[in-house]
């Protein structure tokens, strides 16, 4: 297998640090990008290397500023060499409902969860399709294909991610650039499992298949979507929700 330079933002949450892990095992070098604000890198270093993962390369930004972005990308590839796998995780939530949603609660979610994206990919899809080969892969969430009460700014950042999804992937097909979105539904990360216990017993039971996803099985889905294996899908968008919703 070719190895090939992976960057994830908002690496270090829960299913960040699956998708790191999972892109690791595959092969892949993995370079890991986190808020500056973030102060448990170091701790986050140190579960990684006991859990045998030594070689990830760490770098800072805030995704939702295109200068920050233009910085982290440059450092990374200063480091590593140039991005073939691009994997827009970081998000944010400021829920309330729409009444009494501040302007400033609507603009984080935005720029955080959907403006990120115009700022990492334009740092790397014109020299991924330079070269004839690229994987851009962007989370979005069950909520940004149904909608849900007390999140219009992250259902439509998330929904958003999936319109961009689409027409990027359009513009770079000839160019062997895939482009895709994953939309997952509950996933077992620490803060969901942080959640007051009644709460998430309803989560789960509103899950048909009545559990949580698990981190890794969406790190599984990255890693397929990166791989050779899946060079003739693009625009597309998986639905990881234990059948929650169908589209």
């Amino acid at each position: 297998m070719t190895q090939r330079i992976a960057l994830v933002t908002g690496a270090m949450g829960g299913i960040g640090t699956a998708v790191c892990q999972e892109l690791a095992k595959a092969g892949h070098k993995v370079v890991a990008a986190y808020h500056p604000q973030f102060d448990n890198k170091d701790e986050w270093l140190k579960e990684q290397e006991a859990a045998g993962f030594k070689d990830f390369v760490c770098v800072a930004g805030d995704v939702s500023s295109l200068e920050d972005c233009q910085k982290l990308v440059a450092e990374a590839e200063a480091k590593v060499g140039q991005i073939d796998i691009l994997v827009n995780n970081a998000g944010i939530t400021r829920d309330k409902f729409f009444a009494k949603m501040e302007k400033e609660q609507w603009d984080a979610v935005i720029s955080t969860n959907l403006t990120s994206l115009f700022n990492m990919t334009k740092q790397v899809s014109a020299k991924m399709a330079e070269r004839g080969w690229g994987r851009i892969i962007n989370i979005s969430s069950v909520n940004g294909v149904k909608g849900q009460a007390g999140q219009s700014n992250y259902s439509a950042a998330k929904a958003g991610v999936i319109g961009f999804t689409k027409a990027l992937a359009a513009e770079l097909a000839a160019k062997n650039v895939t482009v895709n979105a994953i939309a997952p539904g509950y996933i077992a990360t620490k803060m969901v499992m942080a959640i007051r216990e009644d709460i998430l017993k309803g989560i789960v039971d509103s899950v048909p298949m009545k559990r949580l996803g698990k981190p890794e099985e969406m790190g599984a889905a990255v890693v397929y979507l990166a791989s050779e294996n899946a060079g003739f899908m693009t625009g597309a968008t998986l639905n990881i929700n234990g059948g929650l919703y169908y589209q």
